[in-house]
């Protein structure tokens, strides 16, 4: 995987599933657009020392890109009175169980997030996950083992995640 043709296929083929990730990892379509964008041009850049499996590589970028960012907290905006142009309603909103997924996950820690969203949702082992957060696989398990007793015990998760079924 060292060329532009080998870079552009990995693109079209896995930049679905990584806005899929993006988006439950920071919870705004936008925000993940961008995270997704970003971490692509950070991949493009080191592509050439990319291995033939590039997945844990972006999804590391993803997640550290994602981890900056939340940080960082950027406030280069302002809000205004009125937005300048009109909200265009969620498609995924219209779903119950996927706004109910979405508030489950708002409400754990980033980091517990992270854990729950590579392993469940972009179908990864402890290994990968451990890679991409940078940490071993016993801490990926007892982070996600945490998250899921939050999700049990937390009556915010718990009454959401009750709507799914």
């Amino acid at each position: 995987m060292r060329d532009r043709a080998d870079f552009e296929r990995y693109v079209e083929q896995r930049s679905d599933r990584l806005l899929r990730t993006a988006y439950l990892l920071c919870r705004n379509w936008a925000t993940a657009e961008d995270l997704v964008q970003t971490a692509l041009a950070k991949a493009w850049t080191a592509w050439r020392r990319v291995g033939d499996d590039p997945d844990p590589y972006v999804y590391r970028i993803l997640a550290n890109t994602h981890a900056t960012w939340w940080r960082r907290r950027w406030r280069g905006e302002q809000p205004t009175a009125s937005p300048p142009e009109p909200a265009v309603a969620d498609a995924a909103d219209a779903l119950g169980s996927r706004a109910a997924v979405r508030q489950a996950l708002a409400c754990l820690p980033p980091r517990q997030r992270a854990v729950i969203v590579l392993r469940y949702f972009a179908d990864l082992g402890d290994a990968e996950i451990a890679e991409i957060l940078g940490c071993t696989p016993a801490t990926v398990r007892s982070q996600a083992s945490r998250a899921l007793a939050r999700l049990r015990v937390d009556p915010a998760a718990r009454s959401a995640m009750s709507l799914e079924g």
